[in-house]
């Protein structure tokens, strides 16, 4: 069939053709903008889950929601070498941008980058007085509010003055916060007493996150309180009609049809996950020569999806690993899909717990496993187990 017409959309963050599956989380963070928009306290939200289930696209689609509501919206994504008040800056600059042109008092609009180019200004790591960089913000950096230095101060007071600056609106101000596992420590604690701070006040800001399942064991980690700070929202594979609304939604839209043996085979191959699902149905659509679809045109093209993925979404992930790195995770894939023990992945290579610690740990900040909860670890990506015993070791 006509590949330009093919309606899957198997990349990094891409928004599928049919969000299935979702309208739970949909609904719960249109009552989260509602509940900010008339004044109400409301928590922050987080989503989490394993790579390729769409934590991405939601944290995109909840980004265009606020901005369907006239709100301000920055998105940041997290690096693990990376403090978090640059990217903050640019993402709030972004959102008082979005504002700016509706707000009846310029001077409030000035005096609010001044604070924000104070903050973005005050690197810790400079000497005092000076920073190794400027924001392109064309106003006079303020001084006494935001640029203590102290991060937890900084971003406290930065969202105090940004949601003021909101509430002139009627509005509010969302902050998007991608790969949220990989802020460093000390920042997440900040970000943490700025979002208590702000749920104390009720300035109509909120900070929306997507990670990784142990995101909150890294924010509990920080602040103890931030268990009740956050609203928390898991993710996980589709269930099959959500999954078949997936691929049969796109395909009516194009007057092309799946047999039922289609959908069953593809909800084999594709087990419920997001992206599995859009690379099948890719493939899938390439090779069949015509409507329906049949169970004969996915056992052809399954050999080919699989070997984009081998490539695409497990071979990269699995080039950056060293090669003891290689060795820990073949001894999880050799035990199972299932959490482990990391006292049995040491018993199946032979060695001490405790020598194995630095491979693990550097798996963890690859992101490639994750704790799931003391004493166990899984892989972040769905079916890599499966992928590393079709591997040589």
């Amino acid at each position: 069939m006509d590949p330009v017409r093919n309606p899957y959309a198997p990349g990094a963050g891409q928004r599928p053709p049919e969000l299935a599956g979702r309208d739970r989380e949909l609904q719960q963070f249109e009552i989260v903008l509602e509940r900010v928009a008339r004044g109400r306290p409301e928590r922050s939200m987080v989503v989490t889950g394993l790579r390729g289930v769409g934590k991405t696209v939601l944290l995109n689609t909840f980004k265009s929601m606020a901005m369907q509501r006239l709100w301000g919206t920055g998105k940041i994504e997290a690096r693990p070498d990376q403090s978090i008040r640059r990217p903050v800056a640019a993402a709030m600059h972004m959102a008082v941008r979005e504002l700016a042109p509706r707000h009846r008092a310029p001077e409030r609009i000035e005096e609010f980058l001044g604070v924000l180019k104070a903050f973005a200004m005050r690197d810790p790591s400079a000497a005092k007085g000076t920073s190794h960089w400027s924001p392109a913000i064309d106003v006079p950096a303020g001084r006494g509010r935001a640029d203590s230095g102290d991060l937890e101060i900084d971003l406290t007071e930065l969202f105090v003055d940004a949601a003021a600056v909101a509430t002139d609106l009627g509005v509010g101000i969302a902050l998007f916060i991608d790969e949220m596992q990989d802020v460093q420590a000390p920042d997440v604690s900040a970000l943490c007493a700025a979002c208590h701070e702000l749920s104390q006040s009720g300035g109509p800001l909120i900070v929306v996150g997507a990670g990784l399942p142990h995101l909150p064991s890294v924010l509990s980690a920080s602040k103890s309180y931030s268990e009740r700070l956050f609203r928390y929202a898991r993710i996980d594979r589709l269930d099959r009609e959500a999954a078949d609304l997936a691929l049969i939604a796109p395909a009516e839209s194009e007057g092309v049809e799946f047999t039922q043996d289609a959908l069953d085979a593809l909800y084999v191959a594709a087990d419920g996950y997001p992206y599995f699902v859009q690379a099948y149905g890719k493939v899938a659509w390439d090779l069949a020569l015509r409507s329906p679809i049949t169970a004969e045109d996915i056992r052809v093209s399954a050999p080919e999806a699989e070997e984009e993925l081998a490539v695409g979404f497990f071979g990269s992930r699995y080039e950056r690993a060293t090669p003891a790195e290689r060795d820990y995770m073949h001894a999880m894939a050799a035990i199972g899909d299932e959490p482990v023990a990391t006292s049995e992945v040491a018993e199946g290579l032979g060695r001490k717990p405790s020598s194995l610690s630095p491979a693990r740990d550097s798996l963890i900040k690859k992101g490639l496993i994750y704790s799931a909860e003391r004493g166990l670890i899984a892989f972040t990506v769905p079916h890599f187990g499966k992928f590393l015993r079709s591997q040589p070791v």
